[in-house]
């Protein structure tokens, strides 16, 4: 019994948290390692396995961030482009400690829906764990992240998600 309520209190503890409110300190590996390993144990059907999960720190996940600044930039004709969003996209990354690209890939041996649910699933995971850790996170969908397709070698029977992100909290 005393499981069942350690986890249900870890379930209603669950909350997206933002980057502003992220410290500096570094997610250890160990907990990461964790948050990954716990992912992949969602149910998916026939073990497709459809999630594709990309780990970016550190000046990677700064090239990300550009190359997310750069197709809004790009994507946004003049007169809807806002800098404040333009500014708020590399913010965010800059204060993620680590940020989790969320691809689906799509087997074909099931209906697309299940694969999409298996990889909700397995994030569901990952925010618990980050919850059961003390980590922030919280996944975005925005629309240019369907355009990050050669950044994070996207294949033509996969889509992007979104991006997880995760920093630690006081």
């Amino acid at each position: 019994m005393e499981n069942a309520k350690i986890l249900k209190n870890i379930i209603e503890e669950r909350r997206s948290i933002f980057p502003k409110d992220y410290t500096d300190k570094e997610i250890p590996q160990h907990i990461l390692d964790e948050i990954l390993s716990n992912a992949v144990l969602a149910p998916n059907h026939k073990r497709t396995k459809p999630w594709r999960f990309k780990t970016f720190k550190g000046e990677e996940k700064q090239k990300l961030g550009l190359e997310l600044q750069n197709i809004y930039k790009n994507s946004t004709a003049e007169a809807q482009f806002l800098q404040k969003k333009y500014d708020d996209i590399g913010f965010k990354i800059s204060k993620a400690n680590v940020v989790v690209s969320i691809v689906v890939n799509f087997s074909g041996l099931v209906p697309d829906w299940e694969e999409i649910s298996a990889v909700s699933m397995a994030v569901q995971n990952m925010y618990l764990t980050c919850t059961a850790n003390n980590i922030g996170c919280y996944w975005s969908s925005p629309k240019i992240v369907e355009q990050l397709k050669d950044a994070l070698t996207i294949e033509e029977n996969q889509q992007c998600l979104g991006l997880f992100y995760m920093g630690s909290l006081e």
